[in-house]
Order: structure tokens, then sequence, then C-alpha cells
């Protein structure tokens, strides 16, 4: 019989968060760990604390039960294990009731995330669980080896939880869910096959603007920004896709936006961050936006930020300045 680690191999199953991990590649990892009689912690992801991202929303609104049988089926495959919903501040006052009911019986947690954007991070969120700093760890280790009370930790995102359930159930059709907003549309979240291009989602959603747009893929800030002749293409990260009016959007407006965010949410651990996104935010609010000067910026945070947070901060800026302002 096959098992469920082989079939999420099987499955060519990646992460849901973003970075688009192997799956099998972490529950082997974790499995290793338990071979030598150690417990086990497993952790659902549901931070999303990204712009422009809201489809772990629509699986709790939507599917709270193949999620929660997602985790169940985590802490079958690993004997001596317990589980932490780890849920925004917003989901977990909207949902955790319903969801604890329905994994009443089982030794699953819910934890309310009350720290900033850089809490999704799969290592500043055990920090958070732990009662410490919000804040990335080095690795290695990694999570899987000494995470969540020094204990291996499995972290997945809710999204790839559910996927593992339909795996389990043979329902697995290899998709994901895009989460879709942006000039003139309603928000929505639609489930269609990860090989798709960016062109045949917003072809088959219903949401090819007729006017002149860009879109922003990814997250509302760290995704890049793409042209209409960009879409003929699968693109990475998180399935995150917002749309831009190109006629009606004021570049330096949506700039400080990304720049308010970054300095509001990132964990002020490292100078070339903390300070980084500080400095860029005070030239977009004295109008005097010095391309040459953010570039010396940016390449200080891509060389120096201590996680990835500070490292591609510059992704979302450099694409608009290359493609839209110019």
């Amino acid at each position: 019989m096959v098992n469920i680690i082989e079939k999420i191999e099987q499955a060519g199953l990646r992460g849901r968060g973003g970075a688009g991990f192997p799956t099998a590649t972490k529950w082997q990892a974790v499995k290793k760990q338990e071979l030598q009689g150690k417990k086990i912690y497993i952790i659902a992801n549901g931070s999303e604390g990204e712009p422009g991202v809201f489809k772990d929303e629509y699986i709790l609104k939507k599917y709270p039960t193949e999620f929660i049988e997602g985790i169940k089926i985590a802490l079958v495959e690993f004997a001596d294990s317990e589980a932490v919903i780890y849920l925004n501040h917003t989901y977990y006052d909207w949902y955790a009731k319903r969801l604890a009911s329905i994994s009443k019986g089982f030794p699953i947690n819910y934890f309310r995330k009350t720290a900033r954007y850089i809490a999704g991070d799969e290592t500043a969120l055990i920090s958070h669980i732990e009662g410490k700093r919000d804040e990335p760890r080095i690795k290695p280790p990694y999570p899987a080896e000494s995470g969540l009370h020094g204990m291996p930790t499995l972290v997945n995102n809710i999204e790839t939880y559910y996927r593992v359930f339909q795996i389990a159930k043979d329902q697995y059709q290899n998709k994901t869910f895009y989460s879709i907003s942006g000039s003139g549309i309603k928000k929505q979240v639609y489930d269609f096959p990860v090989d798709y291009t960016i062109k045949e989602v917003l072809v088959k959603s219903g949401n090819w603007p007729k006017d002149d747009f860009f879109i922003q893929y990814g997250g509302g800030a760290a995704g890049s920004i793409y042209l209409p002749e960009e879409l003929d293409n699968v693109l990475p990260g998180a399935a995150s896709i917002i749309i831009f009016n190109r006629n009606k959007t004021n570049p330096y407006k949506l700039m400080r936006y990304w720049a308010e965010f970054y300095a509001k949410e990132n964990c002020d651990k490292c100078t070339p961050c903390r300070e980084g996104s500080m400095r860029i935010l005070e030239m977009l609010k004295e109008d005097r936006f010095d391309r040459e000067r953010v570039k010396e910026l940016f390449l200080a945070m891509e060389q120096s930020s201590f996680c990835p947070l500070g490292r591609g901060m510059s992704a979302p800026y450099k694409s608009l300045i290359e493609k839209v302002i110019r």
C-alpha cells in the first residue's frame, strides 16, 4: 500500500505558501527525525499577511473540514505529534471556533497571530508561538530538524494541507487557488491548474481587462510587475494577481504604498532592511525619488539583509520603474 508521503511525492505537490518547495521533501525530512524517536510538531501557517492574497481565507470559509482532514492525515503519519494552526488575528476571530469544533478530539491547538507580516516566515512564526520576538532565525537548522520547542516541525501552508487531503482521497488534479483583485473587479478566488499561464487564468476567469493594464503577481507587496505581453507564461510565487489600470494608476503612489507596508511590517532586526525601507519611504513622502540613490539602497539590501523580506524587497520597485515609469 502506498503511504501518504509517497502519494504526495507522486503527485508532485509543492507548497502553496509562495516558495513552492516540494512538500514531500519536507515530510520526508520530518519522518527521518521521527524515526529517531523524536516528538513532532505540525504547524499550519495561516498568517496570510500579504496584500492581495486571500485564498487561505477562502479555504477556511468554504473547505474547513477538508483542511482539518489534511492536518489529521499529518497527525496520523507522525504518530507522536501535535498540531498548531497559526492564524492571523482576523482569521482566528472569524474561524477558530468553527475549526475547533471540527477538530475536537485531536491534538490540534490554535494560535492567534498578533505580530507583523514577517511573522509569516516559518521560523519567525515558530518564535512567535514560543513567545519570543517575531523575527526569522538562521537556517540551518531547518524547522524539520529543530523547530517549535527545539523539536522537528512540519510547517505547511493552509492550502497545502487542503491539497494533501485531496491527494489522500485521490481527488487531486494539480490545481491551485488564484487570488484575483484590482481595478474594476470584485476580488475572488479561482481554482485552476498550476500550469495555466497568467493570461489563461485571467481569460478563463473573465478578468482580462479591456483597458491598458499591468499586473502585480506574487502578492501586493513582494510581487513583481508584469505587462500584458508577458502573461503567456507560468509565473513563480504566490498565486495572487492584482490588476492595475495603467491610465489611472499613479506609480509613485503605488510605490509609496509598498514603502509604508515594508516600513511598518519588517522586523527591525537587520539594519539594511530597516533603514533601507525607511529611506525609500522618506524619499517618496518628500517627492524626491532619486533613482540612483534607490538603486544603491536596493543593492545594499539585496546583499546584506538577513532574510528574504529585505533581499526581495526591490522586486516590485525595480519592475515598476523598468516597465511602467521608464
